[in-house]
């Protein structure tokens, strides 16, 4: 969701203790946009058989076969059998060792000039194996590129069943379906980057067409899917030098307006972000076409990268053909004898005006108590599912919306999901109140989850800001754990579209700029770039905050080389592709180490979190997940620590930076965080 104007009161009430805003929950916040809201070896040989790797290749190194069919003529088993290979050397034996079979080495059998062993595996598990040969020589898998980053060089397999699937009734081939294609994908490996198409590269100089007489903010920048595609193939968010991201979430492709409208801070903005949804069966052709859409997907599922795509349901445009073709479908404007605009003569979050309100008098919000209208909406959001592809939604506004539409949402979308494999569905709750985040939160009926507002709120307050103590973190952390219930996968963020750049929080003295103060409504004092390491340094902080506790992490495009910016729209600057400095390119640098040591390490990612020490500047914590343990140590402070941990191991290998730990002093630089391994 989008804001304009009045950021920083958004921030104010985000930020639990700020000094400067006394913010109550119904507080308005503005929006710009319109809207008010508060690999295989030379050998080719490796794991193979009934399995496929979560890149859509078998593991031998051949592309997995296209199954097309229908989730009700497929099944996933929970388990199959998985081949282990190893082209033959000098060795006169070869063993096969794993966390699946405690690391207790079983004989391989010699198969020509091969090894051979295999052993059954659980669907959707993550196993880390490695061969030995001749009883004491440990090698990794020479056809398997994925390794874990420490100096153990573990081969790690994603395994993945391939579905079994039946003839048709009539005895032909299976049904086909354009449905998501059976991944098994675990959510909790999720590392997410955000792409606001428009400004995030520009690939097609011939769809560049801003709005006359609309300032270059809040305009066209020439961003589309062309640009996403190009920094895709180029290996920017996988291989060797990407980032280590497995699920890009774009903003809405679908169709927006012609022209400009009036923002409440009284500039002119048009649909570059994508939140005005006009013909709701169309691609946006300031970003491309439906072609393009799709064969982006497809590049994404080559690489193993899933995609979640935006999907706003509570309003569309008063330009779209379904608000004129069917009015009755739409709360009235008035009510109550007075204009219900969202935080303007309605409240955000009380209902039945929170489900009604406009965002602005040109967004007409749908009546989803009606079935006509809540069955329309919901068929939109499954058809663009079905006919892309795609893996997941994040959901716009969910407050402000019915959940009967939620409910329906969830349940269509299962009767399209392959067995063994979720639909990611994560909502946009812009709020800091946690029991309305969690009323929307159930995985089999409702949301897998949110984005968790009050967790970067802390984080931001805490780490970036330098307010309070790591103290409170640690105490938030205890009460947040769990909270939202079985099975829920939260969305965990230090920056988004609405909110300023996080490098300007994290500076000496925080910047939020004043452009958009509700004065003069003038465009000025954006915050620049700052020129010294030490924001950057605090980001990289939080980002190893983020990026070692469990949820699905985001990063904001950009936010990997600290972008600067204010509020809503100054926090959407087109990317920078060049003159990126050395800070900059350190911050991307650490973020790309924490996503590397993030996949090779399950307690990261599923992990139990126990504190192991806390001051007011650091915190240490140690991540657990059966035998995989790991210790994270946080120092926000601009001097170095030292702390003592004898009660957890008498060494360590840091992860980050490299090299070993020894004896129980353990010194943490200013600004700076350490990834222990015992």
């Amino acid at each position: 969701m989008l804001r304009t104007g009045g950021w920083l009161l958004a921030l104010g009430l985000l930020l639990p203790g700020c000094a400067d805003e006394q913010i109550t929950p119904d507080a308005k916040v503005s929006k710009h946009d319109g809207r008010t809201d508060g690999g295989s070896g030379k050998d080719g040989i490796g794991p193979s058989s009934d399995v496929v790797n979560d890149n859509g290749k078998k593991s031998e190194g051949g592309t997995a076969p296209d199954t097309g069919v229908g989730p009700d003529l497929c099944s996933t088993p929970k388990s199959c059998p998985v081949a282990f290979s190893l082209q033959k050397g000098s060795e006169s034996k070869a063993e096969l060792c794993g966390d699946f079979n405690s690391w207790q080495c079983q004989p391989m059998t010699l198969a020509g000039s091969s090894w051979q062993a295999t052993v059954t595996l659980d669907h959707g598990k993550q196993v880390l194996y490695k061969f030995r040969l001749d009883g004491s020589s440990w090698i990794s898998d020479p056809a398997n590129p994925k390794q874990t980053s420490d100096s153990f060089k573990n081969s790690i397999l994603d395994v993945v069943c391939k579905p079994s699937c039946a003839p048709a009734p009539d005895g032909g081939p299976p049904k086909p379906d354009s449905g998501p294609p059976p991944t098994g994908f675990d959510w909790r490996d999720a590392v997410m980057y955000f792409v606001l198409v428009d400004r995030f590269a520009d690939g097609d100089k011939n769809n560049n067409k801003p709005e006359p007489n609309v300032e270059p903010m809040a305009n066209w920048q020439g961003g589309d899917l062309a640009g996403l595609l190009d920094k895709l193939k180029s290996g920017y968010f996988t291989g060797p030098t990407g980032l280590g991201v497995n699920v890009i979430w774009i903003s809405s492709p679908i169709d927006v307006p012609d022209g400009k409208y009036q923002g409440d801070d009284g500039h002119d903005y048009t649909g570059y972000h994508g939140y005005w949804p006009a013909e709701l069966d169309k691609v946006e052709e300031h970003i491309g076409d439906l072609a393009l859409l799709k064969s982006l997907v497809a590049e994404a599922h080559k690489q193993g990268v899933k995609i979640v795509f935006d999907y706003v349901m509570n309003h569309v445009h008063n330009q779209s053909s379904v608000y004129k073709n069917h009015p009755g479908w739409f709360w009235s404007l008035s009510y109550n004898g007075k204009d219900c605009v969202c935080g303007a003569g309605c409240s955000w979050e009380t209902s039945p005006e929170k489900d009604r309100c406009w965002f602005r008098p040109y967004l007409p919000d749908f009546n989803f108590t009606l079935s006509d209208a809540r069955k329309f909406s919901v068929d939109n959001a499954v058809k663009w599912a079905k006919d892309l592809g795609v893996d997941g939604m994040r959901l716009d506004a969910v407050k402000h919306i019915e959940m009967s539409w939620l409910t329906d949402l969830r349940s269509e979308l299962q009767k399209i999901t392959p067995s063994g494999q979720t639909f990611y569905l994560v909502g946009e709750t812009f709020t800091d109140n946690k029991g309305l985040l969690k009323s929307y939160i159930d995985p089999a009926t409702k949301l897998d989850g949110q984005f968790d507002f009050p967790l970067r709120a802390q984080l931001v307050k805490n780490i970036l800001m330098r307010q309070g103590s790591l103290k409170d973190l640690e105490g938030f952390l205890n009460a947040n754990d769990g909270y939202y219930g079985p099975g829920a996968v939260m969305g965990t963020f230090l920056g988004n579209h609405d909110l300023p750049r996080s490098v300007n929080l994290a500076e000496d003295q925080p910047q939020f700029g004043d452009w958009d103060s509700g004065k003069s409504r003038a465009w000025s004092n954006q915050p620049g770039q700052p020129g010294y390491d030490r924001a950057y340094q605090r980001l990289g902080v939080a980002f190893s905050a983020l990026l070692t506790l469990p949820g699905v992490p985001l990063i904001y495009y950009g936010d990997e080389i600290g972008m600067a910016g204010g509020g809503d729209p100054d926090n959407r600057r087109f990317m920078q592709w060049s003159g990126v400095s050395p800070h900059q390119d350190a911050l991307r640098a650490q973020i790309k180490k924490l996503t590397a040591i993030r996949a090779s390490h399950a307690a990261l990612r599923k992990g139990t979190r126990k504190q192991v020490w806390l001051g007011d500047d650091v915190y240490g914590y140690q991540m657990t997940a059966g035998s995989d343990s790991l210790v994270v140590v946080l120092n926000r402070s601009d001097y170095d620590q030292t702390i003592t941990l004898t009660h957890v191991a008498p060494s360590f290998t840091e992860l980050l930076g490299g090299g070993t730990v020894s004896g129980a002093s353990v010194k943490v630089p200013a600004r700076s965080s350490l990834i222990l391994k015992p």
